[in-house]
């Protein structure tokens, strides 16, 4: 049976190593081929594979991002805006596939992702838990059930580290929402309240955002009428739910022509591009 090539950027941190470990654990159908880190990191020239707690996979973790990019290989990258956005270049150059999962790329940075998909096969999800992306079916089946009839709030928590607020998983709920309403998420979205804000506009998607401890991510949308109200929530309690689902993610790709992908492709929810 042949192997998909998997490469991780950012193989050292706390990502990267479930990523490793869930590249390891379909070791039947995937390989680790690369893996790398920034030049300042420690652990450069490290056997990823003991890096990441599975043992010796012979291969080393280099300063080199450039070396994860290749024909044949999808490159997993959960790291920071900037850096992924570097990364798209050189996958773009070297015609590799790309899974991403970074959060908190701005608008120029989606377009980015955007305009490479015309030229090599990407996965681009703001969650890749396969539990968070049914939840965003049920939100938008749930928003087209009642309408005008409730007030709809999302609240997020996750961990103290976390550094971009909404989770992109939040807004990826508000924007299934607001896509089912037929309103535009960028003109509702209420994202704080402070001070005397007046009666709630019906027409507003709220955010609430909690920071704090070890929170690996929970995220509640919460439709609230007269006399009762309806609550849909996704607990991580692992981000191994998040490896696993990318991973998935990757070997699907794989044998994918040009184009940009999200999770509800992988599960079979969508069958056109966008």
């Amino acid at each position: 049976m042949s192997h998909i090539q998997i490469a991780v950027v950012g193989a050292a941190g706390r990502m990267g190593r479930m990523l490793i470990q869930a590249i390891q654990a379909r070791s039947a159908n995937a390989r680790l081929v690369a893996a790398t880190e920034h030049p300042a990191s420690p652990f450069i020239g490290q056997d990823a594979g003991e890096v990441a707690g599975v043992g010796k996979l012979g291969v080393a973790i280099s300063p080199e991002a450039e070396s994860a990019f290749r024909p044949g290989v999808v490159v997993i990258d959960f790291t920071l805006p900037a850096a992924t956005l570097a990364h798209l270049e050189l996958a773009t150059r070297h015609q590799a596939a790309m899974v991403i999962g970074t959060t908190g790329i701005d608008a120029a940075g989606v377009q980015a992702i955007g305009q490479a998909a015309t030229s090599i096969p990407i996965v681009f999800a703001p969650n890749f838990s396969v539990g968070v992306n049914l939840m965003f079916r049920l939100v938008a089946e749930a928003a087209k059930a009642l309408g005008e009839m409730v007030d709809i709030e999302i609240i997020e928590a996750h961990h103290r580290h976390k550094v971009d607020a909404p989770s992109g998983t939040a807004l990826g709920i508000g924007k299934a929402i607001a896509s089912a309403l037929d309103r535009n998420l960028q003109e509702v979205a209420v994202y704080g309240r402070e001070g005397h804000t007046g009666a709630r506009d019906r027409q507003t998607i709220g955010f609430a955002t909690v920071r704090g401890g070890d929170i690996v991510g929970d995220h509640t949308a919460l439709f609230a009428g007269e006399g009762e109200r309806l609550e849909i929530t996704h607990r991580a309690s692992s981000r191994m739910t998040f490896a696993q689902g990318a991973v998935r993610a990757a070997l699907w790709v794989a044998d994918q022509k040009a184009g940009l992908f999200d999770m509800g492709h992988i599960l079979g929810f969508k069958t056109s591009q966008g």
